[in-house]
Formats: structure tokens, sequence, C-alpha cells
């Protein structure tokens, strides 16, 4: 039997083989956060499929941290019946659902939360829509930290199995352990402890009020991507020990920032004009121009995070590590796993074209995932157009 499919512990829950569903922002829940009919499908397809794990994409934990107009909101307790539903879904095709808690910082847009979005420091402008963030009070921080752990109630009373915090792709967590983000001086900057204290006092406030059994997972970038430094591999590794020090049951490691690296997130193609049409008309000559520059500069060809997970993995040793970014093929996937590098092959693009692909490679139906990385699944949800695999025309509006 493969090493994919033997079944592996997160904490004291175990997880039936090695495939994880990353988080993946669908834009398809309704305007006020609630889970729609289209998502609650999708999520009974990839426990169908045999994806042992799955991490449904971008909760947000208070209206300040709502970063899309279309994502799942766990803000409020008049969400908890529709996370219940979803849960009773996974749980009917025998897979674990892990809930992902985020709040988006500075990364989402005035015209969605009503004000000037918020972050760690008032420094960069934003790189698409040029205001600069308002720095965080020390009661707004507070607030932020209160608003995780309340969320993280809410997961438990809707029976998830468990929950992941997120601290990538340049969303507030990412945002107060990026040198590039935080340029405090208080308690919550100026170094790597203290701008490691917001995750820590997140991580503590969740522990409070979940099931002592129940396990929690950080994503982690390992590579900001910032024009100037900000979370490197090496950062990364201290973050990591840290976490474990503090209890984590698990670490999915990812790279870049939607606003600053988005292409360094997901590599592959860069669909110009899909991408383009998510501006105001005005901006798209000079998007398309911006865009055509990157083209052909991120190439998928290899698994793009596994060089950050050998310096990761070996400094959290028995815990966990979920790995996401660009492996399409079974054998790539089963030398992470045979080799110590990774314990858990997390994808997201391969999932939304099938998500039955792990069924497939357990009846040896298919040696890699027919994913190409074009995309435009991507360049969807930017249009607010729910996802799914567009590869064969994209959606004109």
């Amino acid at each position: 039997m493969s090493v994919l499919f033997t079944s592996k512990y997160i904490g004291t829950l175990e997880i039936k083989n090695r495939f994880v569903h990353s988080a993946t922002y669908e834009a398809a829940a309704h305007g006020n956060g609630s889970l729609s009919e289209e998502l609650l499908k999708r999520y009974s397809r990839l426990a169908a499929g045999g994806v042992g794990l799955i991490i449904p994409g971008y909760m947000h934990v208070h209206p300040l941290g709502k970063a899309y107009p279309f994502s799942i909101g766990i803000h409020d307790d008049e969400m908890i019946p529709g996370l219940h539903r979803l849960v009773q879904i996974v749980h009917e095709g025998e897979s674990r659902v892990f809930f992902q808690l985020n709040h988006a910082g500075r990364q989402t847009k005035k015209a969605l939360i009503g004000q000037i979005p918020m972050g760690p420091s008032s420094k960069w402008r934003d790189p698409i829509d040029f205001f600069t963030p308002m720095e965080m009070t020390g009661e707004q921080i507070q607030e932020a930290i209160r608003a995780f752990g309340e969320a993280a109630r809410r997961a438990a009373e809707a029976g998830a199995d468990g929950i992941q915090l997120h601290a990538a792709h340049g969303y507030l967590i990412n945002e107060f352990l990026s040198p590039f983000f935080n340029q405090r001086t208080d308690e919550w900057g100026g170094s790597d402890k203290n701008r490691f204290r917001f995750v820590k006092e997140v991580l503590s406030q969740t522990r409070k009020v979940i099931p002592t059994e129940m396990p929690v997972i950080v994503k982690l970038n390992v590579n900001d991507y910032t024009p100037r430094a900000g979370v490197t591999p090496d950062l990364a590794r201290q973050y990591a020990q840290w976490l474990v020090e503090d209890g984590i049951d698990g670490i999915e490691l990812s790279c870049g920032s939607a606003l600053f690296s988005f292409m360094n997130m997901c590599r592959g193609d860069v669909p110009v004009d899909e991408l383009a049409m998510s501006v105001p008309r005005w901006q798209r000559p000079i998007a398309r121009f911006m865009l055509r520059r990157l083209s052909g500069k991120y190439d998928l060809d290899e698994p793009y995070n596994l060089e950050a997970a050998k310096v990761v993995k070996p400094a959290i040793k028995e815990i966990p590590l979920l790995l996401v970014g660009g492996m399409r093929t079974v054998s790539q996937m089963e030398a992470v796993i045979s080799k110590g590098l990774a314990d858990f092959v997390s994808m997201s693009r391969p999932f939304i074209r099938e998500p039955n692909l792990v069924k497939r490679i357990r009846e040896k139906k298919t040696e890699r995932a027919s994913c190409v990385s074009c995309n435009k699944c991507l360049a969807a949800v930017a249009n607010n157009i729910p996802v799914q695999c567009y590869n064969k025309g994209f959606p004109k509006s």
C-alpha cells in the first residue's frame, strides 16, 4: 500500500490518509458569510472523493477582518447552524474537517468593511488601492485576539474536528509576524519574540475555549516575498519552534502575500486578461501591462515550498508538517512523505479541478493531478465568480 494511504495523527485525531484540502477562498458564500448550497455540495464532493482532511477556506472572525465579499463567516453565533451542517456533510463522507480562522488585517478594502483597513503598522501604502493602513491600538489588538477566541468557540460548537489559525499570505497574524509589515516598537513588535506575541496570544485564547483534545494547527509563511525582508525560512523555523513549545498540533507551510507577491503563492501561468477584469475599467491597461511583466517568471516545475520545509521540519520533529505548493505527481507526493520531509500532502488547485483525485489515485487510475496551473480558477474569485476549473474557458462579465 502506498504511504499516501496510511493514517496519521494530528494531535489525538487520526486522519485516514495523507491528503489535505488546503483552504481555498471560493467566492461562493452568501454576502452575510453564511454557507451556500453550492459550497456544501463542493465539500460533499471532496469528502466523497476521499480527501482525509478538509480545511474550508478563509472564515473571517470579525466584520473588520473580512477580506472578500463572499467569504465564509464565523464572526457571529448565527453562523453556527450552517457550519454544523458543513461538518455533518464532511463526516458523512468519512473525512475530517478543520475550520480555518482568519482576520484580513490591512489586506481588505474600505468599501467592504466600512473604514480604512488596519494592521500592526501604518507603513507601506497598499500597492493596488493606494491607501495607507491605520496602525492598530492596543485595544484593537486585544479585540482581534478575542475575536479569534470567540470564533474558535463557535468552531467547537459547530462540531469541527480541529482549527487552523491562518498566519500566512499577508493576513493579520502574518502581518504581526513579519518584519516587513510589523514596524512597531512596543510589546507587539521590535523583536522576533515581540512579533510572535500576537499569534501566541491568539493560540492561548483559542485553547481556553475549545475542548482539550481538539487539535489546533497553524498555516505559516516560510517566505513572505515582500519588497523588503519579511518572514524567511530561518525565521519561520524559529516561529515553528515557539509554536511547538506552546503546544501546537501541526504546521502547514505556505508562502507569499496576496498584495505584494500573489504569484509566489500559487506559481504557474499568469492569466493576464482574466485578472485584469477584476480592476476598474480605467485601470485595466496598466494592469495588463504589469501582469504581462510577470508572465513566465513563476513557472511551476517542482514543489515550491519543499526547500523551506527542509529547514523547518527538523525543528518541529514529530509534530506533523503539512506541505502545500506544486505537488502534482504521485511519485513526488510519496517521496516527500517517505523521506520524512512532510507528513501530509496539502493541495488546493488540483482539488478544484478533480474533487475525486484521491479516489482516482487510490484506484491507480492516475499518476498525476490533471491541474495545469493555469490559475484561471484564482482569477475567477478575484472577479467574485465562484471557484471552479475554468481551464477551457473563463466566464465573461
